[in-house]
């Protein structure tokens, strides 16, 4: 049975001048024994990047965490994938 209530998000930090070019993906997936897990990927764009999971009881739990990220990732100069690559401003992490 598949659930449709995880959330993530991708996040891109281009800057040419200093030849920076990472990457920042986060989603929080349930796990088999009924926790939370957020599942961060990290790393320069091209490469497999690093991964770290944190396992939470609640979900509002992990929901904290992810938005934490979110807001600390963007406030380093992230910004979405998706605006980046539309032209657009800013979205919100997918739902």
């Amino acid at each position: 049975m598949q659930q449709d209530d995880h959330r993530s998000f991708h996040l891109l930090r281009i800057d040419t001048g200093c030849n920076m070019r990472r990457f920042y993906a986060a989603s929080v997936q349930p796990t088999l024994f009924g926790g939370i897990s957020v599942i961060r990927n990290w790393g320069r764009i091209g490469s497999s990047g690093r991964m770290r999971i944190e396992t939470f009881d609640e979900a509002d739990q992990a929901d904290d965490a992810l938005d934490k990220l979110i807001r600390t990732k963007r406030r380093r100069g992230y910004r979405s994938a998706e605006a980046m690559a539309g032209g657009r401003s800013d979205v919100e992490p997918s739902s």
